[in-house]
C-alpha cells in the first residue's frame, strides 16, 4: 500500500522556477543526498536567489563551502519549495540533485524509466 504516495524513478523531468522564466531538466533523484543541489550556471540562468547562507557540504569531491538559495520546483505534477545549495555541476550528467527534504509525498522506484 503506497497511502497515496507518487512514485517516481531514479530520474525525473523537473520544471526549476527561477525569478522571470522556468526551465525543463532532467534531475537525479538522489535518498542518499540530505538537501538538493542545482548547477551554478543553471542557477545563474534562472537568476535564482538571493544567497542567503553558506552551508559546509560534504560529498564525493571533499568538503566545499557552498551557497544556499530558495528555489521552487514541479515534480511530477507537484510543486515544492526548497532551500538548495549551489554547486558547479557542469562535469555531471545531471544540472540538479533532488534530495531528502525535497522527496516527502513520493515513493522511488529504480525500475521506473
Amino acid at each position: 500500500m503506497n497511502n497515496n504516495k507518487t512514485i517516481i524513478g531514479l530520474v525525473e523531468k523537473v520544471i526549476v522556477f527561477g525569478k522571470d522564466k522556468e526551465k525543463e531538466i532532467a534531475a537525479r533523484i538522489d535518498t542518499g543526498a540530505t538537501k538538493g543541489s542545482i548547477d551554478a550556471k543553471l542557477a545563474a540562468e534562472l537568476l535564482l536567489g538571493p544567497v542567503y547562507k553558506h552551508k559546509i557540504v560534504k560529498s564525493a569531491h571533499g568538503r566545499t563551502l557552498r551557497p544556499v538559495v530558495k528555489v521552487k520546483v514541479r515534480l511530477a505534477g507537484k510543486d515544492i519549495e526548497s532551500n538548495v545549495t549551489i554547486a558547479d555541476r557542469a562535469h555531471m550528467k545531471y544540472k540538479m540533485l533532488i534530495g531528502q527534504d525535497m522527496l516527502e509525498g513520493f515513493l522511488i522506484d529504480p525500475s521506473k524509466k
